[in-house]
């Protein structure tokens, strides 16, 4: 005589429980992660936009025979700049050009890294 057990096939609520509990914690190892990523990223944007605006004011000063201390304007510095035009603001943030012989540097409204918010982000 056989037995025949008929099982159904599907998973059983502690296999699920289990799954949903292991999906959770590696979300909460990898959302803090992509944060940090994030705002690292945004943090490196600016800073290639403030060598930008350098490397442009230093031609323009070369170009225009210009000194150290001479205020240079967008407009004096967008030819410089490809495409003319300044680099697009990554946060919303706010870059000021600075005479020449000063580094540009750029207030942020969020906080970026160990930059506050309402903080100003200058070249390393």
């Amino acid at each position: 005589m056989k037995i025949h057990a008929s099982r159904k096939a599907g998973f059983t609520l502690v296999e699920i429980m289990i799954t949903v509990a292991i999906i959770g914690m590696l979300s909460a190892i990898g959302v803090p992660n992509a944060m940090k990523a994030r705002e690292t990223a945004q943090f490196n944007s600016i800073i290639n936009n403030l060598r930008i605006i350098e490397g442009s004011k230093d031609q323009w000063a070369l170009e225009n025979k210009q000194p150290p201390g001479a205020q240079p304007t967008e407009t004096n510095l967008v030819a410089f700049i490809k495409n003319n035009s300044m680099p697009q603001a990554v946060t919303g943030e706010t870059y000021n050009i600075n005479p020449v012989g000063t580094p540009a540097n750029a207030t942020t409204p969020v906080k970026l890294g160990s930059v506050p918010a309402g903080g100003t982000v200058v070249l390393p």
